[in-house]
């Protein structure tokens, strides 16, 4: 059976989506604590999905080898997501090898979680690459973060201890803001003044 009948016709899930360091967490955590909605994460499941042991893990490690393997890690041989993110920012091949391999994965992990919450008329679906991974089709709509590039490099510099040039590049790495509009069908404008976004999620929920 495909696994988008799993899915409830009548449900309303909506997409949140938007570039690297947009502030989707920020929104998130606010529909979380004002909202009685479900949130399904996609970068939850997907550092799930390459934990020690699991089917994604052993066949990232099988092709890249120990050099992602995280030494200062307390407990089992874990994956460094960041020297990972690096490797894959660097080589196409590679990006277009692990998405190949995670995106199916997360996607039916997201649906078969989807099904959980059948009997909720709204959930929210935070997926980074909505649009990169082909997610659209199990939302019913989509809302964009709308983030100015300085802020998103001012975060990226104070989060991940990074030079503005690195900042600047992961920014630009991914599909740009311009072409995810053409396909969301809310803007949630996300700068210094959250009262613009809070403001559309209060009457949209």
């Amino acid at each position: 059976m495909d696994i988008l009948q799993k899915l409830k016709n009548n449900q309303r899930r909506i997409g949140l989506t938007g570039g690297i360091a947009s502030g989707k967490t920020t929104i998130t955590n606010y529909i979380r604590k004002h909202k009685n909605i479900p949130i399904l994460d996609a970068d939850h499941f997907s550092r799930e999905l390459i934990k020690p042991n699991t089917y994604g893990y052993k066949k990232i490690l099988d092709y890249f080898g120990n050099k992602i393997i995280d030494n200062k890690s307390n407990s089992e041989r874990e994956i460094n997501r960041k020297i990972l993110r690096n490797i894959i920012f660097k080589h196409s091949e590679s990006k277009e090898w692990i998405e190949k391999l995670l995106h199916p994965l997360i996607k039916e992990r997201m649906i078969e979680e989807c099904s959980q919450y059948r009997n909720n008329q709204t959930i929210v679906l935070v997926i980074p690459l909505l649009f990169e991974a082909k997610f659209e089709d199990i939302c019913t709509e989509i809302w964009l973060v709308k983030c100015p590039k300085e802020i998103q490099k001012n975060r990226l510099i104070t989060r991940d201890k990074i030079s503005e040039k690195e900042a600047y590049e992961l920014i630009n790495f991914q599909l740009s803001f311009e072409e995810k509009r053409k396909f969301s069908d809310i803007i949630l404008e996300n700068s210094d003044d959250q009262n613009k976004w809070i403001n559309t999620i209060k009457k949209l929920l």
